[in-house]
């Protein structure tokens, strides 16, 4: 019976997974400048507006030194969701002068809207509590690939 439930979710998530098949994307290295050091991670490049759209959705886990970096070309005003995410992620908007413009918090699940809260180069999502835990603030320094 168990194996029967578990065919039956497979079947209902196929067709999401497919839409969103984030695997297998180009791994870059960004790193952030704090009071408290230097802090590397690598992170999937969502370069494509699809990859884009798709982001971290359905990702379950993922390690704490990685995350996904949205470039974007140009440089706008954002705002982000978590529709279909189920990691808890902070969501680390960069200016074009890569230096944080701000920090927002993504709770898992939710359509709520996360503004950049000004010009934005490109967003760095991780996982929650890792802005806090390299103390993370408002203007730090952000490396990242051009």
């Amino acid at each position: 019976m168990r194996m029967v439930a578990f065919a039956a979710a497979l079947l209902i998530a196929a067709p999401a997974w497919a839409a969103c098949p984030n695997i297998g994307l180009s791994r870059q290295s960004v790193s952030f400048t704090t009071a408290k050091g230097t802090h590397s991670y690598t992170v999937d490049l969502a370069a494509t507006s699809d990859q884009q759209a798709c982001g971290l959705m359905y990702r379950e886990a993922m390690p704490r030194d990685s995350g996904m970096i949205f470039p974007f070309k140009p440089a706008r005003t954002t705002a982000f969701w978590m529709r279909n995410t189920p990691l808890p992620l902070d969501l680390i908007f960069v200016g074009p002068d890569d230096r944080v413009v701000s920090i927002g918090q993504g709770k898992p699940y939710s359509d709520a809207l996360i503004p950049s809260g000004g010009l934005t180069a490109a967003v760095i999502e991780l996982n929650a509590g890792e802005a806090a835990r390299i103390g993370l603030k408002p203007g730090d320094k952000v490396k990242r690939p051009r």
